[in-house]
């Protein structure tokens, strides 16, 4: 069992994030990077399957820039078997960065190919499926948990009021979101044996961006609370405050 795991370089969730003088990029300066923690799952996800089966491989991949293969060594460290660097600028337009994977992919023979349900920071929930439309897989998205039976994914997805079961066969592309995964540790001697793992870097080419960043900025902040009163004598006024001001009742 082969599988490759796409993973992405973000800002950490508990990160402050500053706007660059710019006015449309983030500050990198004391921003602390992590593997985005839905990639996390799908690495988890990845190691499970090969252990299941006993023998295979766990690849995992990225496009980024040097500073990208932090968060491969972290991936290793918990036991991927390899990992791969396309070093490559990873902008905004989803289409650009699948586009440089899916040239990647087309000739690994990986039996799966994982990917994070979306993104921590950009949220976009894009690459994974325009992947497997490029390599003209089968895709399945926001997967909580699956097993893999005799050539095919047995795909479980948490939708309102129960849950679907999707079967695909295989080779094919899954996206993985909170579930069953709930990422390992790397102990110290994973760390340890990351660092002897091979990591292979390449150029890779990009294609020209199709989507632009033109500005950000801070959400606005947020007015002072105010107290209403005490106790059950305040609730006539809360409820009032809530109707007229708020609009919430």
């Amino acid at each position: 069992m082969d599988i490759i795991v796409c993973i992405k370089r973000t800002p950490d969730t508990e990160t402050r994030i500053r706007i660059a003088d710019d006015g449309k990029s983030v500050d990198p300066s004391g921003v602390k990077y992590i593997v985005s923690p839905y990639d996390e799952y799908a690495v988890e996800a990845a190691l499970r399957m090969k252990e299941a089966a006993g023998e295979g491989e766990v690849a995992v991949m990225t496009l980024g820039d040097a500073a990208a293969a932090e968060q491969l060594r972290a991936s290793l460290a918990m036991g991927a078997d390899r990992a791969v660097l396309l070093l490559g600028d990873a902008g905004t337009d989803g289409l650009s960065t699948a586009k440089a994977l899916a040239a990647e992919l087309e000739g690994a023979p990986a039996d799966l190919v994982l990917f994070g349900v979306k993104a921590a920071d950009d949220d976009q929930q894009q690459v994974g499926p325009m992947v497997a439309t490029l390599l003209g897989r089968p895709c399945v998205t926001s997967v909580a948990t699956f097993e893999l039976e005799g050539g095919k994914a047995v795909c479980h997805r948490e939708v309102e009021g129960g849950a679907e079961i999707v079967e695909v066969d295989l080779p094919a592309v899954v996206t993985v979101t909170k579930g069953a995964f709930d990422p390992r540790y790397a102990s110290l001697k994973g760390i340890m044996a990351a660092k002897r793992k091979p990591l292979e870097e390449k150029e890779v080419q990009v294609a020209p961006a199709r989507l632009r960043v033109d500005a950000l900025e801070y959400p606005p902040e947020r007015p002072e609370g105010r107290v209403v009163g005490e106790g059950t004598d305040a609730v006539p006024e809360l409820v009032r405050l809530l109707r007229e001001e708020a609009k919430a009742l």
